[in-house]
Formats: C-alpha cells, structure tokens, sequence
C-alpha cells in the first residue's frame, strides 16, 4: 500500500450513497481506496466512523483520510480531537484550496445532505491537487500542534 496514494474514507448512513460515489472517483483518478465503513444505509453512529478515519491518519497509517456524515459537523469535531489531524468541513472551492494551501488539512470532511455529488467530486480533486504552501504557515500549524 502507498501510503501516499491510498484515501482512507469512511461515512455514517447519511452519506453512505456519497461515500460510494467518492470511492470510484478516486479509483478513476488513480488512487487506492480503504473503506472505513459504514456498508450500508442503515442507521449507525457516526463517531464510530470518524474514530477508524482519525485514528488511522494520526497514527500515520494513511497520509489523508476523507470523511462525510449528514451535515459534516459531528465528523469534523470528531476528527480534530486526534493529535495530527486537520480535518477541515468544506462546503466550497475556495475553503478546500485554503485548507490545504494554508493549513495542510489531511482530512477532508464534506456533508452528504449539503454538498451534492457534482460539487462533492470537485471539492475531493481541488483537495487532492492543492500542495501545502509551507513557510509562516508551517509555524501556525506547529503552534497549534503544540497545545
């Protein structure tokens, strides 16, 4: 597994249909995928979910995760509790380039009952193809570490 290549993605029931729509995008643009569940549209706790994703990214396991529940907020407050995570919720282009260009976020956090699939497939690939700028935002994200 390439570390760098492969998207760790897991959903609750709400965003379950985005999530497998996700997948096969980043299949089509040359990406593995782990699928952190849920498989099925029956209803789950998402904090489950969001534990598999953010555990996995902090741990170092994956490189990026992305993550999706109704809304994104419950998923997005649960990512950002784990050391090393920038789990950023992103509605629009502009926040997704800036989340990575100025944050680094290594977790993209989206809600399946706010984004459709259209906006939701240019979010992930303005994501994926946005680097991190570095310099003074290297020290911000380090301070912010440090807490």
């Amino acid at each position: 597994m390439d570390r760098e290549k492969t998207i760790i993605i897991g959903s609750d029931h709400a965003a379950f249909g985005l999530k497998e729509k996700i997948k096969d995008l980043l299949f089509n643009l040359g990406y593995g995928v782990e699928d952190a569940g849920t498989h099925s549209e029956d209803s789950v706790n998402y904090a489950d979910f969001g534990k598999k994703v953010a555990g996995a990214v902090s741990r170092g396991e994956f490189a990026r995760g992305i993550l999706l529940c109704g809304t994104g907020l419950g998923m997005s407050m649960q990512a950002n509790r784990y050391k090393g995570v920038r789990a950023a919720l992103c509605s629009d282009i502009f926040s997704v380039q800036m989340s990575r260009q100025h944050n680094d976020s290594n977790v993209l956090v989206m809600g399946g009952r706010v984004v459709g699939d259209i906006l939701a497939f240019e979010l992930v690939k303005t994501w994926l193809n946005t680097e991190f700028e570095g310099g003074r935002h290297l020290d911000r994200i380090q301070s912010i570490e440090n807490l």
